[in-house]
């Protein structure tokens, strides 16, 4: 029998569960396995797609740490998996912060119990849709300084607020708030070679989880997000495309939906 903490629906599939079972996790339930299992019907490509962003992620966290930025906020955070945030850069600067943010009941009791004797992490509630509540949780504000530069990471999390405006409202939020020197951190889907039935079907599981949606994006709706920032190379590209490298597994070439990453510095 599968058991699911007080509140939690272990019917109603969940985007972080569904993503640690595309990854390999145990931490998920039947409605999130099968929820997947559809989505690999309809865009056979996506697991490998979830394990580039995951790569894309650890990546962009080193990268982050060699520009000496030491505090990370990762919003839309998901379960704990291999390379967490925390993982990849306190292994390259012991002494980095960092602060999870999510809105899943299971991801914040995982996180809290995984962390709980780590001080260099938080594990907060909050939703990107209410991102001033995010920035001004004295939670947060004990933890991270926004007036030294920030690893801002919003890693597969924006296609979840399907209005545009309503996303890009919570971008200048942030943004406005973060210091010279700090980093946005952004991947996205994208609609690949899904064509409207396909992409209809998508929607509609997403629709059944706790996100209610998922909204997938062209380049150029992706690069709005960047405004304000400098984006490094080698630009908004595909997420298998961000400086790969040399152990990078040799995936089978797979149709289905697209995803577009990259990392911009605020001068």
């Amino acid at each position: 029998m599968e058991q699911a903490p007080v509140g939690v629906d272990p019917a109603v599939p969940s985007v972080a569960r569904i993503y640690d079972y595309l990854l390999g996790g145990k931490d998920n339930f039947a409605s999130d396995r099968a929820a997947a299992d559809k989505l690999i019907e309809l865009t056979p490509n996506v697991r490998e797609g979830v394990q580039a962003n995951r790569r894309f992620l650890s990546r962009a966290v080193r990268l982050l740490t060699g520009l000496g930025i030491r505090q990370f906020l990762d919003i839309g955070a998901g379960l704990p998996t291999q390379e967490n945030v925390h993982q990849v850069a306190l292994r390259e600067v012991p002494d980095s912060k960092i602060a999870y943010i999510d809105n899943d009941p299971i991801v914040l009791s995982h996180g809290r119990a995984l962390l709980a004797d780590n001080p260099q992490t938080v594990v907060l509630d909050g939703d990107l849709r209410d991102p001033d509540a995010i920035v001004n949780d004295p939670r947060l504000l004990a933890h991270i300084d926004f007036d030294r530069p920030v690893g801002l990471l919003l890693v597969a999390v924006l296609h979840f607020v399907p209005d545009d405006e309503l996303a890009e409202r919570a971008m200048r939020t942030l943004r406005d708030r973060l210091a010279p020197g700090s980093a946005l951190v952004i991947s996205h889907l994208s609609f690949g070679d899904l064509d409207d039935g396909r992409l209809k079907e998508g929607r509609e599981i997403y629709s059944r989880t706790s996100a209610g949606s998922a909204t997938p994006r062209p380049r150029a709706g992706i690069l709005r997000f960047f405004d304000g920032f400098e984006l490094l190379e080698p630009g908004l590209v595909s997420t298998g495309e961000w400086r790969p490298e040399a152990d990078d597994p040799k995936l089978e070439k797979l149709p289905g939906i697209d995803g577009f990453c990259g990392v911009g510095l605020l001068r």
